[in-house]
């Protein structure tokens, strides 16, 4: 028998200073059996970055044909692809074939990575690469809960993220493109 998701539900109030995006957002995440708390908690600070009423998440770790998160515009153009993890140079090409921006943010064994794959990514003009530091990560996978109200603000680079007990701030490191 194949193992479900599992259903999270977020309720994320956004004040992004730098975009001057105030909303809240009433989110449903699934959880893929493979899929760590700390990917799915990642994927959530990524619609935050980019929190639109467009933006939406992918069907999930199993779909090659799909973003962890993606924003169309309304002719069903893909406008925005954004990618979790530490995807291969052929994924983000064809990404980039599809969308008018790629974004990745990348952890874990990211150095590795990086020395395999940048040079490849350097020719692909739509892409931004941001890496996100494992301790960070890891705090943000300890906020993960079925039901969870979370408060983040953005401003200059930096998230601030917080439930009723827990306080981070999470800094991505760029490692190309976007305002760099």
């Amino acid at each position: 028998m194949a193992l479900k998701s599992t259903i999270f539900k977020a309720a994320l109030d956004i004040a992004d200073l730098d975009r001057g995006y105030y909303a809240r957002h009433e989110l449903v995440l699934a959880r893929h059996p493979s899929e760590t708390d700390e990917r799915m908690m990642l994927r959530l600070a990524a619609f935050a970055l980019h929190a639109h009423e467009r933006l939406e998440f992918g069907r999930g770790v199993s779909n090659e044909d799909e973003a962890a998160l993606w924003q169309r515009d309304h002719a069903g153009n893909v406008e925005l692809w954004i990618e979790v993890g530490l995807p291969e140079e052929r994924r983000l090409r064809r990404a980039c074939t599809r969308a008018a921006r790629v974004c990745v943010y990348a952890y874990g064994a990211v150095a590795p990575w990086w020395k395999r794959e940048g040079a490849a990514l350097a020719r692909l003009p739509a892409l931004e690469v941001h890496a996100f530091d494992t301790r960070d990560t890891a705090a943000l996978a300890a906020l993960a809960q079925r039901n969870m109200r979370l408060q983040c603000t953005l401003q200059d680079g930096q998230i601030w993220l917080s439930d009723a007990e827990r306080n981070l701030v999470l800094a991505p490191r760029r490692l190309m493109g976007g305002d760099a």
